[in-house]
């Protein structure tokens, strides 16, 4: 199969080639190459395929604008260039007119040279074999007239720089290569576009716009990528600021606890700084240095010390004895807003020393109680031939009765010793002292308030009722044989001696405190007391105000049996409350 060059049609022999072109092409007529209208001139035809034919003419037109031959001097491009004279003058373009049949003379511009504007292919190859003719004809050396240094360049794609030798190669390779880009009319024109839905990208088919939203996913996932990798790495940071921050929390924490482990421990008694003796010479000692103290009386005090500690009893200088008494005395005759009054036998008041002072509010209550129960005939059974204890002895005491067995909770908590400390004791280890000398006694817990503004009212009503079991009838004083009772709360512990009942119904207790003075007791001892006195022992429902009071109230004697069975009961200390 043979294709024509000019019009592309194929014939089946090379004599039906000739033919075509004979018939086709060689004779004198323009015939459309698209309608097949034949009969007018090259101008005419033009014309008419420009105002009929324009859009299917349009593809031929940027094939027209890539082939138009690029005019160079000959330095640039020797080795690619054909270089050659021509003279053109009329009689040239007469003779190439009539040769061509297809070109006359009136179709040609004024300036006698060729352009190729509307052509279809055949039309332009057939112009390209004529020229090509004529050049092989036309001899240089005997043109003459005005001389053209043409140089022509090979043509080069405008899309990918691919050059090639002639114009038709390229013409082919744009149309095989580049047809996707040429800005022509066509039928894909009419076919859907693709909107890229992330960028907005116009995609003329859907591979491409496959292929496009992949680069997309494929950015975004290696974006997402290094999103998890720098995730990943803030978290471990998070972590790591984390850790270090509960680890200082914790260190903070623990230096807290133990700050204020160690502050408890001061304040309990149990830093190991000494007992009783060491803070005793201690304190001596700075009322030497500054004067107080004479050091002749600082000796004397010391041997005194050291005596009593040796036989374990106490010597008597904080002791102020008579004070029940005065105050009876002074009921009697005075005291004209007091309806009724009633007071426990016989009491010693004891106050704190250099050896014991912000410690031993426990230990001075204690020989309150103990000296009330040395004067009552019923305990001379269980407390025969005993005197006050100093305080060394009371802990020892202590420490024994923790070795029978009692109480070994809090004797846990104390480290099972209190002799050479300055630990604090409170109704839990006055119990157990009392129990293991067969004093019969009971705590009693007022947990929580039970009146207005924190006040404590079923406190005052339990010890009325505990020293007077008939209060009608009775005389306005009233000497019991009640023990005082012992009284604790948070940070000191005091001693109820008694209670008053005024004229208003209302209820007053009558305390010894061990951190009131001996010179401040003994103003209670004079025959024309008067009742500003009484101030330091008044204390009202108003006056106690703390959030627990605990009492440890004297009932008796007990048994030996009794002994064993609460000394089996503290395994596990139980107190009686109220409410």
């Amino acid at each position: 199969m043979l294709s024509c060059d000019i019009c592309g049609e194929t014939v089946t022999s090379e004599p039906d080639m000739k033919a075509h072109l004979l018939i086709v092409h060689m004779e004198n007529e323009v015939i459309c190459p698209f309608c097949k209208l034949s009969g007018v001139n090259y101008d005419e035809m033009c014309f008419h395929i420009e105002t009929a034919h324009f859009e299917q003419n349009e593809l031929e037109r940027n094939f027209a604008r890539i082939n138009t031959i690029q005019i160079r001097t000959s330095d640039n491009r020797k080795d690619n260039t054909l270089q050659c004279r021509m003279e053109v003058n009329s009689s040239v373009h007469s003779a190439c007119a009539s040769n061509h049949p297809k070109i006359s003379v009136q179709s040609l511009p004024n300036d006698g040279t060729l352009e190729h504007k509307t052509f279809y292919s055949e039309n332009l190859t057939e112009s390209r074999k004529f020229l090509k003719s004529k050049e092989k004809e036309c001899d240089p050396s005997k043109i003459k007239g005005s001389i053209y240094e043409t140089t022509y360049s090979s043509p080069e794609c405008p899309f990918c720089g691919r050059i090639e030798d002639c114009s038709q190669d390229m013409e082919n390779h744009v149309k095989t290569k580049h047809a996707d880009l040429l800005d022509t009319p066509s039928e894909d024109h009419d076919q859907p576009l693709y909107d890229c839905p992330m960028c907005g990208l116009i995609c003329t088919n859907y591979p491409i716009l496959q292929e496009h939203v992949d680069l997309h996913l494929e950015e975004s996932s290696f974006g997402h990528g290094i999103d998890r990798v720098q995730c990943s790495r803030d978290l471990e940071l998070a972590h790591q600021l984390q850790q270090e921050e509960d680890r200082k929390r914790r260190s903070e924490e623990s230096r807290q606890e133990m700050g204020e482990f160690q502050k408890l421990q001061r304040q309990y008694g149990l830093d190991n700084s000494g007992g009783y003796k060491q803070q005793q010479l201690r304190n001596m000692e700075i009322e030497v240095n500054r004067g107080r103290m004479h050091p002749s009386e600082f000796h004397r005090r010391k041997a005194d010390m050291m005596e009593s500690l040796a036989i374990g009893i106490d010597d008597g200088k904080t002791k102020t004895s008579g004070i029940i008494e005065a105050l009876y005395r002074y009921y009697q005759n005075a005291a004209t807003d007091v309806r009724r009054v009633w007071l426990s036998t016989g009491v010693d008041h004891f106050h704190s020393s250099f050896g014991d002072k912000g410690w031993g509010c426990g230990y001075r209550n204690f020989q309150m109680l103990l000296s009330s129960l040395l004067q009552n005939d019923a305990y001379d059974d269980c407390l025969k031939g005993m005197s006050i204890p100093c305080i060394p002895k009371i802990q020892s005491m202590i420490e024994d009765a923790w070795k029978e067995g009692f109480d070994p909770q809090g004797a846990s908590q104390l480290n099972n010793r209190l002799q050479g400390t300055k630990a604090w004791i409170g109704a839990c280890e006055v119990y157990t002292l009392l129990t293991s000398l067969r004093v019969k006694c009971h705590i009693v817990d007022f947990h929580k308030s039970t009146g207005p503004l924190g006040t404590h009212p079923r406190l005052f009503e339990w010890i009325l009722n505990y020293y007077s079991s008939d209060r009608e009838g009775s005389p306005k004083v009233m000497c019991t044989s009640k023990p005082p009772i012992y009284l604790q709360h948070q940070g000191h512990s005091r001693t109820v001696v008694g209670i008053e009942e005024r004229k208003n119904r209302t209820l007053c207790l009558l305390i010894f405190d061990p951190g009131c003075p001996s010179r401040e007791m003994q103003k209670l001892l004079k025959q024309d007391m008067e009742a500003s006195n009484l101030k330091q022992l008044r204390k009202f429902v108003g006056n106690l105000k703390h959030k627990q009071y605990q009492i440890v109230a004297v009932e008796g004697v007990l048994s030996s049996e009794e002994k064993v069975a609460r000394r089996q009961a503290s395994q596990v200390f139980t107190a009686e409350k109220i409410p």
